[in-house]
């Protein structure tokens, strides 16, 4: 167990550093082919409300992503970040709802400034967009090590809802091996800017 967690401890810097180096324009140009990748996924384009996020520094781009959610006619909801790192959830109204919050300790995140539904909320989406780093020929996904979309994932297993589970990423973060361990949950697709790619349940 110990072992694997050092190896996502290694993974994790060796694709943080990674994303730091792509320029301004790759980064721009990767979040405009990812919006149109992933509304190509029947998982998103038949849901109804769609769980997502907004990006933050290097992670692949969100924001082209959730206008077209919403101009679908999506309901999307946008994670708020508790102070036990548990996400509350909020809906997406467009780009002026969204508020600069400083958390300590952590960068700035913009978060939704509608009513917060609670973190059950969750449990109400057909398809959760997860955050990673990483995800391999399994589905199984790496995180950051913050926590709080295990608890996200634990949250909705304990509800018995199965939303359709898609992780965002850059091309060269679907990798051979993610090392796993117990509480980790395999996701059923992933999209990147080059395409969406489905896991075998």
């Amino acid at each position: 167990m110990t072992e694997n967690r050092s190896a996502k401890s290694d993974l994790r810097r060796e694709l943080i550093a990674a994303r730091r180096a792509l320029s301004p324009g790759a980064a721009g140009a990767a979040a405009g082919a990812l919006a149109v990748r992933a509304l190509e996924l029947p998982e998103l384009a038949e849901a109804r409300t769609v769980a997502a996020y907004v990006s933050v520094g290097t992670e692949p781009g969100t924001r082209e992503l959730l206008d077209g959610l919403r101009r679908a006619g999506k309901r999307v909801l946008l994670p708020v970040l508790l102070p036990d790192n548990d996400l509350d959830w909020a809906e997406y109204e467009g780009p002026g709802s969204l508020a600069e919050v400083a958390h300590p300790g952590k960068m700035r995140l913009l978060e939704p400034d509608g009513p917060r539904l609670g973190p059950e909320a969750v449990t109400g989406a057909d398809a959760v967009l997860l955050p990673g780093l990483a995800v391999d020929g399994r589905g199984m996904r790496l995180g950051r090590g913050g926590g709080s979309y295990d608890r996200v994932l634990a949250r909705l297993e304990q509800a018995g809802a199965h939303p359709a589970l898609v992780v965002l990423l850059y091309d060269h973060e679907v990798v051979a091996r993610v090392p796993e361990e117990p509480h980790d949950h395999p996701v059923q697709a992933v999209a990147t800017p080059s395409g969406v790619r489905r896991f075998a349940a």
